[in-house]
């Protein structure tokens, strides 16, 4: 019962990945295309205004979108060894601990980005003229996708012991 949970979970984690990873591509590209017509928009003509406010919105999207990847891929800075050196149960007991707090901190930070989307959802960016609630959309939905991963990640090291880890016995 639980195997094939886990598995229907871990295909949606890699879907979620394969739509982020694309996403990310693509707003890098769109940074780099807009900070070059910038660039050469001030060397050769006036400068386009809109550019500097397109750059930084990408930016703060492209710097959630693939800090959630390099949560899913567990790439943030952690200090294992002293949890790697404990006996099995414990070492399970300390990340679940870590996983349950992980997951207390994100929820939080879903309900303040979405209260913060709608304080902000009246003011409209300066040269653009878009609602802010576009821009700050990003906090709710990436600590969404985060929580989605680290759910995955506790019912992972329920059923094998550490997240990742998959029995010999399992297909």
């Amino acid at each position: 019962m639980a195997q094939p949970l886990l598995t229907l979970l871990q295909r949606i984690e890699r879907g979620l990945d394969a739509i982020i990873q694309p996403v990310v591509f693509a707003c890098m590209a769109a940074l780099i295309g807009v900070i070059t017509l910038q660039i050469i928009s001030r060397v050769l003509f006036t400068a386009v205004g809109w550019t500097e406010e397109v750059a930084r919105f990408l930016l703060v999207w492209i710097t959630f979108l693939a800090g959630t990847l390099a949560f899913q891929r567990g790439r943030h800075i952690a200090v294992m060894f002293a949890v790697d050196a404990l006996p099995l149960p414990v070492r399970r007991a300390a990340r679940l601990a870590a996983l349950a707090v992980t997951l207390a901190l994100l929820l939080a930070l879903i309900v303040i980005g979405y209260r913060y989307m709608q304080v902000q959802s009246f003011q409209k960016s300066a040269s653009l003229r878009v609602s802010m609630t576009y821009v700050y959309a990003v906090m709710p939905l990436c600590a969404g996708i985060m929580a989605w991963y680290t759910l995955v990640d506790i019912i992972e090291t329920l059923i094998h012991g550490e997240p990742g880890v998959v029995d010999e016995d399992s297909p």
